[in-house]
């Protein structure tokens, strides 16, 4: 059976080594959790799982090798002392529970009980304390409680089967899905490097105690707070074939300026010309030359496009061949200058990358980024950032 498991779990694209078997084989051998499917499911997602981008695939896998390892659960027929289920009742219910229960009888009065009401019961009963059905107080029945009661298929309640693999908490985790705000946060974490700058007014705990231990006195320590020191300028392009994914742009924009204090974003269509924008209702009043742009922010900078590339081809490769107004200079040329005055740029796509070779607009917009082009899901958004991180700019 793990052997299967690890066969699954390697072409669901999780990587599971012989080396991570054999710790999940010591762990269990060694008894560090109790002896539960959902305890095992824990320890094994644990072993396994190095990327929270991976959590709903082995959910999944899961739930394929090992399903139904609760399903037959307490309901095959088994013989349980009575002196054990009186034990357990002594220790858990008081004494007017235990009244309740004594009068039935016991364990073979309530057994036939049990067969009367199967064979008497007609339709499907929700609720109460007498029929065999969902919910309620009989002893007899799934989904309710009493504490001798005997279960008859469907899920507990009560922790006794959570399985919580088929619950897919993760499913929002996916690497093939495209992103949510707090997906797209926690992988644009990955550019991330910090630095303390501005004022002193952060208390330094650890420079405080080893201050007042070599003084003597309470010696005070202050020091600036601790910011992501990465500076990115973000370039959305806006209107047309880029209406169908404003939600995802907005989310992206949202995370983005939680995430960077040294941030700062303009608008543009289809491609990059001589002029952006900040405030689409004033996109042709209060325009930003490109050329300042290039000369106001640093080499430093990262720099992330955001668009779909779908376009005439000639808008990128002709002056003039901007649908909205005469720019003197091809958008490939402005691309060249932002590639060249920042090498740490890549561009975001939110069409699916398997139909980006049907536009040849797409293709040349990639080849422009020199290949730096990353689908806008959670895997893509991560592989951008590594590109973004391995690039330090001059």
């Amino acid at each position: 059976m793990f052997f299967n498991f690890m066969d699954e779990l390697r072409e669901a694209g999780i990587g599971a080594s012989f080396k991570e078997h054999l710790t999940l084989l010591e762990a269990l051998d060694k008894d560090v959790i109790e002896q539960t499917p959902e305890a095992f499911y824990y320890l094994s997602r644990a072993t396994f799982v190095k990327d929270e981008g991976m959590l709903d695939k082995f959910d999944q896998v899961f739930h394929k090798v090992f399903k139904g390892i609760l399903t037959d659960y307490g309901q095959n027929p088994v013989d349980i002392p009575e002196d054990w289920l009186k034990s357990v009742a002594e220790k858990f219910l008081t004494e007017e529970e235990m009244a309740e229960i004594e009068k039935l009888g016991d364990w073979d009065e309530i057994m036939e009980t049990l067969k009367k009401r199967l064979e008497e019961q007609e339709g499907r009963h929700e609720g109460g304390n007498k029929w065999i059905g969902t919910g309620g107080t009989s002893p007899f029945g799934n989904s309710g409680y009493n504490p001798e009661g005997v279960r008859i298929g469907g899920e507990s309640k009560h922790k006794r089967a959570i399985k919580v693999w088929e619950k897919r908490e993760f499913k929002n985790l996916d690497n093939t899905k495209e992103l949510g705000t707090r997906n797209i946060k926690m992988a644009l974490r990955r550019l991330r490097r910090f630095a303390r700058e501005g004022a002193a007014d952060e208390l330094d705990l650890d420079a405080t105690i080893e201050g007042t231990a070599k003084q003597g006195w309470l010696d005070i320590h202050m020091r600036p707070e601790r910011h992501n020191a990465v500076k990115l300028l973000l370039f959305l392009d806006v209107g047309g074939s880029m209406d169908p994914f404003i939600k995802l742009v907005e989310e992206l924009f949202s995370a983005a300026t939680a995430e960077f204090k040294n941030l700062e974003f303009f608008y543009f269509h289809n491609c990059l010309y001589e002029g952006v924008w900040k405030d689409n209702r004033r996109r042709w009043q209060e325009r930003t030359k490109t050329w300042d742009v290039l000369h106001k922010y640093g080499h430093d900078y990262k720099v992330i496009f955001v668009g779909d590339a779908a376009m005439s081809p000639y808008e990128i490769t002709h002056a003039g061949g901007s649908v909205e107004h005469m720019n003197e200079e091809a958008g490939a040329t402005w691309m060249q200058r932002v590639t060249n005055t920042y090498p740490a740029t890549v561009w975001l796509n939110p069409v699916p990358e398997k139909q980006w070779s049907y536009s040849q607009s797409t293709k040349m917009m990639k080849q422009l980024v020199n290949d730096r082009m990353y689908p806008l899901t959670l895997d893509g958004l991560d592989d951008a950032m590594r590109e973004l991180s391995r690039k330090q700019g001059h």
